[in-house]
């Protein structure tokens, strides 16, 4: 995988992850956060798919490795809302001390 590719993967990752962030309401932080939501987000997606025996859908072909965009989206959103509801009981635990 060369340079562009990597870059191209990249901007793909941010884009799913800030949809996904954007499907769930709640965002942790700014475009590298959205990167690294989009990454596990994909392996979450992926890792829901292949165990629910679903086919893999709107997959791109970046530097020889498929990307799944649809499993990485629901993954993001999916990551997003557990990141939320961890926010919300620690930030409510803070609060009460």
């Amino acid at each position: 995988m060369g340079l562009i590719e990597l870059l191209v993967l990249l901007v793909v990752a941010a884009i799913c992850g800030g949809i996904g962030q954007s499907l769930a309401g709640y965002t942790a932080g700014g475009c590298l956060t959205s990167i690294v939501v989009g990454f596990i987000g994909s392996y979450l997606g992926l890792l829901m798919a292949r165990n629910l025996g679903l086919p893999e859908l709107f997959a791109l072909q970046i530097g020889g490795q498929s990307f799944p965009i649809i499993w990485s989206i629901i993954g993001a959103t999916v990551f997003t809302l557990i990141l939320a509801l961890l926010n919300r009981l620690l930030v409510g635990r803070r609060t009460r001390l």
